[in-house]
């Protein structure tokens, strides 16, 4: 039996908990266990199916790679149908495994070497792909029934409706006129902005009991349910749903929406703000936005100004150059995270967070270990006088092994260098005096406080 493993645990979202993956890996280790395997790492997926999301299940991916590096010789399952549930991606990624010297092994289904257990072994992985299968049509010809009688297939219940007794969409007379109002006011011109701040102004909520949001408008003038379109996949039922809204309003909102996505506004500015969500009004508490306009020269100006003096509902805080408050915060900012305490703390985490080793390089660090290991058994060998061509030829291969693997180390150590408390408090240092130094107001020699001038 092999002396390396992992562990690879999934669970699938639609009928299974996160308590499986606890109870997958402790079945596995309780084998490895009784047969005296080493397990030195897990690879987990969770809530990804295995039959349609192979390429998505980033750590089964990252295991085969990882197989490639020769540290493990055994890949755990609780079942097979864990590691994948159709024939193609099985055979597929068990042949990758192969050639990396790497076999599946499931710790619960009893599969015994020879000819009988690939028999049970295909017999397995052929029924765990027909239950897959067959599940999956259950729940699509059921789906589709539910379709045709114009029953609803689960999802959020839009705006304007209720779900009857008969699992159908009903009009709901309390939110109904809220869409057809909606639908009116865009139709004849009014903009999304100010339609969602008079819903808001006047308590009015979503189908979720929320706000009206400016994003969420393009889904909901979007949503062919509302001219009583059904529609599942494949199955269009027109009149399959209450309509709400007339289709000579619905195409005129969609031809508005059309020609307002051809030509976005220009006025708005390309760069990023900031302080975007994060700079409020100091006379009304009121968010501040990023703006621009053009000067007459045609010079392009940048500053950020209070929601409600914008809106001129009584506020009259003045707009606010876009580069000084940036810089003043940011000046701000760096002097409270620059001080003494939160600097020693600073240093500390680095320094903590330096000790951490990648998983590669430990992984390279233990084939060193296992290349040192097998050069001192050769040479106890040849001391023994087992000397042979094989011998010679795997001793070499061991001494070249080794000297790769020292090289790789080295590369990995480069790329993340272990730095003294010193080095790592000199370098924040250097950072926050060339910081102070490049923001230095009326100074006009940035290096003065580098050099403490």
């Amino acid at each position: 039996m092999s002396a390396n493993a992992v562990i690879y645990a999934r669970f699938s979202s639609d009928r299974q908990r996160e308590e499986s993956i606890e109870g997958q890996i402790r079945e596995c280790r309780e084998y490895a266990e009784r047969n005296g395997i080493q397990v030195i790492d897990s690879y987990v997926d969770r809530a990804l199916s295995a039959s349609k999301d192979t390429d998505k299940r980033l750590d089964f991916q990252r295991m085969i790679r990882d197989s490639g590096k020769h540290l493990f010789d055994t890949v755990l399952v609780w079942k097979l149908d864990r590691f994948a549930r159709n024939r193609y991606d099985s055979a597929h990624y068990k042949n990758i495994l192969k050639k990396n010297g790497v076999r599946v092994v499931s710790a619960t289904e009893h599969i015994t070497e020879g000819p009988e257990g690939i028999i049970l072994e295909s017999m397995l992985e052929g029924m765990a792909e027909y239950y897959s299968a067959e599940l999956s049509e259950k729940i699509h010809r059921g789906q589709k029934e539910n379709a045709l009688k114009g029953r609803n297939n689960g999802g959020r219940i839009p705006l304007g409706y209720k779900l009857g007794a008969d699992k159908k969409l009903e009009t709901d007379p309390v939110t109904a006129p809220i869409v057809r109002e909606i639908f009116k006011r865009y139709a004849e011109g009014e903009t999304v902005r100010a339609i969602v701040n008079d819903l808001n102004s006047r308590g009015l909520k979503t189908s979720r009991g929320c706000k009206f949001a400016y994003p969420s408008f393009n889904t909901l003038l979007q949503n062919r349910k509302y001219i009583g379109e059904y529609r599942y996949q494949d199955v269009v039922i027109p009149g399959g749903v209450p309509a709400l809204v007339d289709e000579d309003t619905f195409n005129r909102v969609q031809a508005r929406m059309a020609k307002n996505k051809q030509a976005p506004a220009t006025a708005k500015a390309k760069e990023s703000y900031l302080l975007t969500t994060k700079l409020f009004c100091g006379e009304c508490g009121k968010i501040m936005f990023g703006e621009s306009g053009t000067g007459t020269g045609g010079k392009v100006y940048r500053y950020y100004k209070c929601a409600n003096a914008k809106k001129k509902t009584g506020c009259h805080k003045k707009a606010v150059k876009k580069e000084w408050i940036e810089n003043l915060v940011v000046e701000q900012t760096m002097g409270v995270v620059m001080n003494g305490p939160l600097m020693a703390q600073i240093t500390d985490r680095l320094l903590a967070m330096q000790g951490q080793e990648s998983f590669d390089l430990r992984l390279l660090k233990k084939q060193l270990a296992e290349a040192k290991k097998g050069i001192e058994n050769m040479l106890n060998a040849i001391q023994m006088g087992i000397i042979t061509a094989s011998t010679k030829q795997r001793l070499a291969d061991l001494e070249e092994q080794k000297a790769q693997l020292e090289q790789q180390i080295l590369m990995e150590q480069i790329k993340n260098p272990v730095l003294s408390r010193e080095q790592i408090a000199f370098f924040l240092e250097q950072y926050k005096n060339g910081f102070l130094a490049a923001h230095c107001v009326g100074c006009h020699y940035t290096s003065c406080h580098v050099q403490g001038v």
